[in-house]
């Protein structure tokens, strides 16, 4: 059996005392020691990797950038800007971004700002999404808060341009509106809320209203809707009707007959339907619903329990019609895949582009293929084009297609009516290409 000789090493303390280590130890402690030493060197390396003159990673800078000589003069400056640290944004040198950024767009803001976005935020701005921090704020300084380049609720409106021009033009003004739209909005996200709201409503109004006032009870009938979302009847951004009731309201609201469709205000669900489906809507809208269940074709949402009330708000809204959202967002929100291939036309159809579907299609019921208004797709597109002078090609129910004897020649044989990712909706990318399917024997 063989032993290791054991070699010991005498420390001696600040206070004179000697205390006995093994080697092991010392050699240990002298790597810690060595390890401390060459990451303090490391910081001080990086800290200085691009080993700038002193002042030169922001003061030297201002020295030929004269023009930031006023920018430091505003009331708000970036710190970056402020503790003469260019570099913490730009590179010196050379880059591959533009200005000479040391990383691209928000990436650069992220770097410091890292925490804009919760975690599976139920609703972001957009402009977050696309990364464009300078849409809102100016880098380096600004007279306003936060450095942003506009002031309050003006900022959002210069994306925002409908919405503002609406507000501007209500002759009923809602107070937080015209305070600041962070009154009630967030500007990057919000974790739990859609709209980027600050609450969900109701919680949200009822920061500012209370709703146990003898005037506020019988406003609303008596129905307890401080349990039920304002928006449903109410424009929060303000309105030309009274009490800032959206701008078309539905006629049992406007005469105060809410018991028309719901249950009684005292009784124990008050806000129940009377029927589901188009049935409740049937009493009143009668002429229109028998017509649409005559027709060989019905629009799916009228069929299901919810009816009507998948396109129509019941209550009230900014849209004609009563429709929940303009007419494109609207069918686009089942018929996505038609809109986006619109957005991905070369050509625009108006009809789609505008938002105005009803142009072609009935939105309740028809006897005709696609819920057409007219019998034939000729007769629907002649509506708006005058194919006789448009083409002298022959189409129509005597002229059969040559590639598939079921078939006539008509406009759809040559044009898809929502779009191609080709000029004039052709389903080819020239004429040539189109017109060789049928006359084969011009192919090249």
């Amino acid at each position: 059996m063989s032993f290791m000789k054991r070699i010991h090493t005498y420390t001696i303390t600040p206070q004179g005392h000697k205390f006995r280590t093994s080697r092991r130890a010392a050699q240990l402690s002298f790597i810690l020691l060595a390890a401390l030493l060459l990451a303090g060197a490391s910081a001080a390396s990086s800290a200085n990797s691009l080993k700038l003159r002193p002042g030169a990673r922001g003061k030297i800078c201002l020295s030929c950038h004269t023009a930031f000589a006023e920018k430091m003069d505003k009331k708000y400056v970036h710190s970056p800007l402020m503790d003469g640290e260019c570099t913490g944004c730009h590179s010196p040198h050379a880059a591959m971004h533009t200005k000479l950024m040391a990383e691209e767009g928000a990436a650069v803001c992220a770097t410091c700002h890292d925490s804009m976005v919760p975690d599976k935020a139920r609703s972001t701005h957009q402009v977050v999404v696309e990364g464009k921090c300078v849409a809102c704020h100016d880098p380096h300084s600004a007279d306003n808060r936060a450095n942003l380049i506009q002031a309050g609720s003006d900022l959002c409106f210069s994306c925002h341009q409908e919405l503002g021009e609406k507000i501007a033009a209500n002759t009923f003004k809602h107070g937080p509106v015209q305070d600041d739209c962070l009154s009630c909005h967030r500007a990057h996200a919000s974790r739990e809320n859609s709209h980027l709201l600050n609450r969900e409503v109701p919680a949200l109004c009822l920061q500012c209203h209370t709703t146990d006032s003898a005037g506020f009870k019988r406003q609303h009938m008596g129905y307890p809707v401080q349990k039920a979302r304002c928006t449903s009847c109410h424009d929060p951004h303000g309105s030309s009707t009274g009490a800032l009731l959206a701008d078309n309201v539905h006629e049992p609201i406007s005469k105060k007959m809410c018991n028309q469709c719901h249950n009684e205000a005292n009784s124990a669900t008050p806000f129940a339907l009377k029927k589901e489906g188009y049935e409740l809507c049937q009493s009143c809208h009668y002429e229109m619903v028998n017509d649409t269940f005559s027709k060989n074709r019905q629009h799916w949402p009228m069929l299901d329990k919810t009816g009507c009330i998948n396109c129509h708000s019941p209550h009230a809204t900014a849209e004609p019609g009563l429709l929940r959202a303009p007419m494109l967002e609207l069918c686009g929100s089942c018929h996505a895949d038609t809109v986006a291939r619109q957005e991905r036309s070369q050509t625009a159809h108006p009809p789609i582009a505008q938002g105005e579907c009803t142009t072609c299609h009935n939105a309740h019921a028809s006897d005709n293929l696609f819920l057409f208004n007219e019998t034939s797709t000729i007769e629907v597109c002649a509506q708006c084009h005058d194919w006789q002078t448009h083409s002298t090609h022959p189409i129509g129910e005597e002229v059969r297609d040559p590639r598939n004897k079921n078939n006539t020649l008509q406009c759809l044989s040559c044009h898809r009516t929502h779009g191609t990712e080709y000029k004039h909706f052709l389903h080819f990318p020239d004429v040539q290409a189109l017109c060789v399917q049928c006359h084969t024997k011009y192919r090249r």
